[in-house]
């Protein structure tokens, strides 16, 4: 069932519902009062007879033809009245005698001064009637024929008034729903004819402050992101493909080179050593894009455990040393360690290890004395990371875009390299809920800041 339906019908079910709840107390009113009114109309008659009877004398023949003639045209009240010891003194019609007064009744009725009841549709007062200093029962009973009249037209125009109000609350909710929906509808169509080919397209949100502009609003977010990660992925894969296609192409045009014409071992020794060149660039690049995979896997899908960050520095510091004999790194401890968790962080112990290796590979690779410096503090939260080298530096134009995965600024002509490391450590970092910084200066040098949540 739709929302547009279901709306309407809770709608059409709760106003019904209020109607009808209005209508009952109206009709339950009407009835309790038409009650009340009867029985105070029957012992007024009641009171009237009596004291016609007694007060005024007037005989019983009298009384008797007033009832009998009243009754042609009305509902008259059928009044007797008896001693308290049962003995009947009046009777207005001794053959009808609707109500078949009981000595039980009239001690009942002397007991408590005036009793109500109904005998089947019929109501009927008794009370105690005093006179020269005796008692009296006088009886009264009646039926409401104009009263029970009114009280049915009541209820049929009730229920007439209920149905017409369902059909009415049905069509206004109805019409309602659909202009309320009508936005709903709009973005639904909206959204239908967007695919990947046009995610430019947004939907009309028409700058109002309601729920479904809300909703508009945070599906046009939902669209960008999904634009920018369309996009991302194409210039991934045309930086990917452009990175993959350099080396391969130097390699096959290497080997064909040397297999087309004889050369002496020099040459072919220089062919192969170049086409193995080329060979680790690819290697590196793979190792650098699975690592990339990697560190973009969600963060509960990675093992992580405490870890001392100065044994991850000095893995790292070994592997790039291993790779690159020239290079020349250092780690200054700038406090004394009294409680380990000073230094030891809850991570992945590898991922930490790729991070750290590509900042020092970066600070030799593109320093002329090939050193790098990493500096190493704390605080109560935090543990303090410094790799400071003295390169080339960084120009202020590509600080902006230094953590862009494949961007390769101004000193790309310095060192050879795949734009892929430094977005890989962002990442990483990013992932242990830490913070990474860069500070540069052209011909100065750079200093890399990161900072991680220690277990204190």
């Amino acid at each position: 069932m739709k929302i547009r339906t279901q709306i309407t019908l809770l709608f059409t079910l709760i106003t019904v519902s209020i109607l009808l709840l209005f209508a009952a107390i109206i009709y339950f009113s009407a009835k309790e009062n038409r009650e009340q009114e009867f029985y105070t109309v029957l012992k007024k008659e009641a009171e009237t007879k009596a004291n016609l009877f007694f007060k005024a004398q007037v005989d019983s023949r009298t009384l008797q033809n007033i009832y009998k003639n009243n009754r042609i045209t009305i509902n008259e009240v059928e009044v007797a009245i008896y001693n308290t010891s049962f003995q009947l003194l009046y009777h207005d019609a001794v053959s009808i005698d609707f109500v078949k007064e009981t000595k039980e009744m009239i001690n009942t009725i002397e007991k408590k001064g005036e009793t109500q009841f109904y005998q089947k549709d019929w109501q009927v007062v008794g009370l105690r009637y005093s006179f020269e200093g005796k008692n009296y029962i006088v009886t009264a009973a009646a039926y409401d024929e104009y009263g029970y009249s009114k009280l049915n037209n009541l209820l049929r125009n009730s229920l007439l008034v209920l149905f017409l109000s369902i059909l009415f609350i049905f069509m206004a909710g109805w019409i309602f729903s659909k202009k309320v929906f009508k936005p709903v509808k709009e973005m639904t169509d909206k959204v239908n004819n967007i695919s990947a080919t046009n995610l430019y397209s947004r939907l009309n949100t028409k700058n109002n402050k309601d729920e479904i502009s809300e909703l508009g609003n945070t599906f046009n977010g939902m669209l960008d992101r999904l634009e920018n990660s369309f996009d991302a992925q194409k210039n991934f894969v045309s930086n990917i493909s452009h990175e993959l296609r350099t080396p391969l192409s130097a390699i096959i045009s290497e080997l064909e080179l040397a297999i087309d014409k004889e050369q002496d071992n020099e040459a072919y020794k220089k062919a192969i050593k170049s086409s193995l060149n080329d060979a680790k660039k690819i290697v590196r690049l793979s190792n650098s894009l699975l690592d990339l995979a990697k560190a973009s896997y969600d963060p509960s899908e990675i093992a992580f455990k405490v870890i001392r960050i100065d044994e991850v520095l000095l893995d790292a510091k070994h592997q790039v040393q291993q790779a690159n004999t020239d290079y020349k790194i250092d780690l200054h401890f700038e406090h004394d360690i009294d409680n380990e968790n000073q230094i030891s962080i809850n991570g992945n112990e590898y991922l930490l290890k790729v991070a750290f290796a590509n900042l020092f590979e970066n600070g030799c690779k593109f320093s002329r004395d090939k050193e790098c410096i990493a500096y190493i503090s704390f605080d109560n939260n935090e543990v303090l990371l410094q790799f400071k080298d003295k390169g080339i530096g960084i120009s202020a134009n590509d600080l902006h875009n230094i953590f862009t995965p494949f961007y390769r600024g101004e000193n790309k002509q310095f060192a050879d390299g795949n734009g892929i490391g430094l977005s890989l450590t962002k990442k990483i970092v990013l992932l242990h809920k830490g913070k990474i910084t860069i500070v540069s200066k052209p011909n100065t040098g750079t200093t890399f800041s990161l900072d991680l949540p220690n277990l204190l």
